[in-house]
C-alpha cells in the first residue's frame, strides 16, 4: 500500500462537468426508490412479514426503501452467524484485511456521486455536505487500511536476560456497529471499517432513518471481495433488535454513536454480564454535544459571523459538532447579533437536489416536533432575532433559528436539540466566557474567535471539549489531522480517524521466547 495518505478532496460543484455528473447521479438514484431490501445474514438475503418505510424527509410522502423488521430471534442469528465468521476471518493476515479496505475505497471513489445523492434523498443533505461525507467515508477507508498494516506488524519489545518479548494485536470477536442517520455513510463506514480491518466481525444495524446508505455500503464491501458472514446487515427496532445484538453473550464490543440517553443505555446494559459471557463486553460511545463559540471583543467580527453560521445551521444543525451556543463578548454583542442575524436571513432552505439550497429538512417529524418545541421554549428563554421565514410545504423544513440574550442556564443553552436553532449569550469578559462555555455537561467541540494570543493559549489550555477550533468554524473535522471524539456526556473520546482508534477494536497480546 505505497503512498502518503492524503485526504480525498472535495468535489468542485462550480465545474459544470461536475454539476452534471451529479445532477445524473440523483436521477439514477430516484429510479430505485420504494424496492425492498433484505436482510443480510451469512451471505443470505431474508426477508421477514413485518416491513418498514425510509421516507425522504425532503419529501415526506416518498418512499427512499421498503426495509425488514428484524425480531430479537433474527438479530440474535446474526450475532451468532458473525461469531462462526470470526473464527476464519481473524486469521486472514493483516495485509489482506486492508486491501478489503482499500478496493472499498477504490470503488466508492468510482461511484462517488451515486453515494453522495443518495443521501441528498435519504437524509436531506446538500450536495456539499453530501459530497463531504462520503470522501470522509472513502478517508476512513483509507486511513485504517494504512494503520492496520502499522499495527498489523508483530512488534519486538527487547530482551531481558534470556528472554526475548514480542507484542501483537488480536481482534476481539464480534462488534456490533449502531451508527447514526447525520453522517449516514462516513461514521457508519469508519465504524464498520475500523471493526473489520482489525479482524473482527460485524453485525450492522443502521438508523432506521438511514438505512439505504448502509445496505449499499454492505454491497461494496462484498464487490471489494469481503467474505460474506464477516458483515451482517440488519434493520428493525433499536428497542428489539438492538437490544439484542447489545445484550447476546457472544457480543464482544459495541461501537454506538447517537444520543446521550440511548448511549447511556447501551453502556448500562453492556456491563451486565450474560449466562455464558466471558469478557467484559467493550463499548464505544459517541454522544450528544451542546457546543459553543467564543466570540471575544478583539475578534474579527465578519469571520466570526461566518463561523458561528456555518457550525449551527450545516445540515440544518443535526451534527453532534453544531453550534448551539454563541457567546459573545458584551463590547461586540450588539455589533455581532445584529450581522449574524442578517447573515442569517440570506441561508436559502429547501430541496437539497436544488444546489442553490444551503439547508434541507429535518430528518423526521418527531426531530420537527421537537425542534419546534425548542424553538417555543427559546422564545420565552430570549429573543428571536430571526427564524420566522417561509420555508416549503412537503418536508421537515425549519428556518434557521437564532434567539438572543439567553441565560447560560437556560434550557436552549443546557438541552441538545439538534436542530437549526442558535442561542446567543452575553459574556462579561474572557474569563466568564469561558465559564459560560464550559458549563455543561457536554463536551465535543468548541471554538474561539480572538485575535489575542495570550488569550487563545489560555483558552486552548482551558475549554473543556475533545475539539477546539480557533478562529475557524467547529465541524468538519479531517480525518487523521483532526481525531474526532469528545469529554464528559459527549462520549468516550475514541478519537475516530486518529492513530489511536484501532487499538480500541484489538487486544495486545505480550509473547515471552526464552530460547531452548
Amino acid at each position: 500500500m505505497a503512498g502518503e495518505f492524503e485526504n480525498e478532496v472535495y468535489t468542485d460543484f462550480s465545474v459544470e462537468a461536475n454539476k452534471s455528473a451529479f445532477k445524473q447521479a440523483l436521477k439514477a438514484v430516484s429510479t430505485e426508490f420504494g424496492r425492498e431490501y433484505p436482510l443480510l445474514i451469512g451471505g443470505k438475503e431474508l426477508t421477514t412479514s413485518d416491513t418498514m418505510r425510509d421516507y425522504s424527509p425532503s419529501r415526506k410522502d416518498e418512499v427512499v426503501g421498503v426495509f425488514q423488521k428484524a425480531d430479537a430471534e433474527l438479530a440474535e442469528s446474526a450475532i451468532e452467524t458473525a461469531t462462526e465468521h470470526f473464527e476464519s476471518w481473524k486469521r486472514v493476515p493483516p495485509q489482506e484485511r486492508a486491501e478489503v479496505l482499500q478496493r472499498t475505497a477504490s470503488l466508492m471513489r468510482e461511484r462517488k456521486h451515486w453515494f453522495s445523492a443518495l443521501m441528498v434523498h435519504e437524509v436531506s443533505k446538500s450536495w456539499a455536505e453530501a459530497d463531504a461525507d462520503t470522501a470522509e467515508a472513502i478517508d476512513f477507508l483509507d486511513y485504517y487500511a494504512q494503520e492496520m498494516l502499522r499495527l498489523g506488524e508483530r512488534r519486538f519489545l527487547g530482551t531481558t536476560g534470556e528472554d526475548n518479548n514480542y507484542m501483537e494485536y488480536l481482534p476481539l470477536g464480534v462488534v456490533s456497529v449502531i451508527p447514526p442517520w447525520n453522517f449516514p455513510l462516513a461514521i457508519m463506514a469508519g465504524m464498520t471499517a475500523a471493526s473489520v480491518v482489525t479482524g473482527n466481525s460485524v453485525v450492522l444495524k443502521p438508523s432506521s432513518d438511514s438505512p439505504a446508505i448502509a445496505y449499499h455500503f454492505v454491497r461494496l464491501l462484498e464487490e471489494a471481495g469481503l467474505p460474506a458472514g464477516v458483515v451482517n446487515f440488519i434493520t428493525g427496532s433499536g428497542s428489539i433488535a438492538g437490544e439484542a445484538i447489545v445484550r447476546h453473550r457472544w457480543t464482544r464490543m459495541i461501537s454506538f454513536t447517537g444520543s446521550r440517553e440511548v448511549g447511556l443505555g447501551i453502556n448500562e446494559a453492556a456491563s451486565r454480564t450474560a449466562p455464558g459471557q466471558r469478557w467484559i463486553k467493550r463499548v464505544i460511545a459517541e454522544m450528544g454535544g451542546k457546543d459553543g463559540i467564543i466570540v471575544d471583543a478583539s475578534a474579527d467580527i465578519d469571520a466570526a459571523v461566518e463561523g458561528v453560521a456555518a457550525s449551527a445551521f450545516g445540515f440544518q444543525g443535526q451534527k453532534c459538532s453544531a453550534c448551539s451556543r454563541a457567546i459573545v463578548h458584551q463590547d461586540v454583542y450588539s455589533e455581532f447579533v445584529e450581522k449574524l442575524a442578517a447573515r442569517t436571513r440570506t441561508i436559502r432552505v429547501g430541496d437539497p437536489t436544488n444546489r442553490d439550497n444551503f439547508m434541507g429538512a429535518v430528518i423526521n417529524r418527531a426531530a420537527y416536533d421537537k425542534i419546534h418545541k425548542y424553538i417555543e421554549i427559546g422564545s420565552h428563554e430570549g429573543r428571536v432575532v430571526c427564524g420566522h421565514g417561509e420555508v416549503p410545504a412537503g418536508g421537515y423544513y425549519i428556518p434557521p433559528t437564532v434567539i438572543a440574550d439567553v441565560d447560560s442556564r437556560a434550557r436552549i443553552s443546557q438541552e441538545e436539540i439538534f436542530g437549526p436553532v442558535l442561542g446567543v449569550t452575553r459574556a462579561k469578559d474572557f474569563d466568564d466566557a469561558l465559564r459560560i462555555a464550559n458549563d455543561t455537561e457536554f463536551g465535543l467541540t468548541g471554538g474561539i474567535f480572538c485575535r489575542d494570543e495570550a488569550l487563545l493559549e489560555r483558552g486552548a489550555r482551558e475549554f473543556f471539549v475533545g475539539n477546539l477550533y480557533l478562529n475557524r468554524k467547529c465541524t468538519g473535522a479531517l480525518v487523521k489531522n483532526q481525531p474526532f471524539g469528545g469529554f464528559n456526556m459527549s462520549g468516550t473520546d475514541s478519537k475516530a480517524g486518529g492513530p489511536d482508534y484501532l487499538l480500541l477494536f484489538s487486544q495486545a497480546k505480550v509473547t515471552t521466547v526464552r530460547p531452548i
